[in-house]
């Protein structure tokens, strides 16, 4: 896996988590794990990138705003969700966003 998205030409969406933790792990690092996995198994996925330190910010990458709600509704997805407001965040937001433009600088492999 590259650390940039390899993603399509736009228009596509991507949704952006930011999120403060809580000092504790609860589990939260396997089940990052998981959804990362899961959701690149779902239709319509295409691609994620993820930073965390103080802030966490992670951006997934989606063909539409169907894909993107179906990704929502996954059973495993929504107990990450339940378990996230309980145990793992302190603070979170969800924003999604239309992709218009797309351009970058250096050879996709070598990142």
């Amino acid at each position: 896996m590259t650390l940039i998205a390899n993603t399509p030409e736009p228009p596509y969406y991507a949704v952006i988590f930011t999120s403060l933790r809580t000092p504790e792990d609860h589990g939260y690092g396997l089940m990052a794990e998981r959804m990362a996995e899961l959701a690149a198994q779902q239709p319509g996925f295409l691609g994620m990138e993820s930073a965390r330190d103080e802030l966490g910010v992670t951006v997934s990458y989606w063909e539409s705003l169907e894909a993107i709600a179906q990704w929502k509704r996954q059973v495993e997805h929504r107990e990450a969700q339940r378990l996230g407001r309980s145990d793992w965040y302190a603070a979170y937001r969800v924003r999604v966003a239309r992709v218009e433009r797309d351009y970058g600088f250096g050879e996709q492999d070598a990142i």
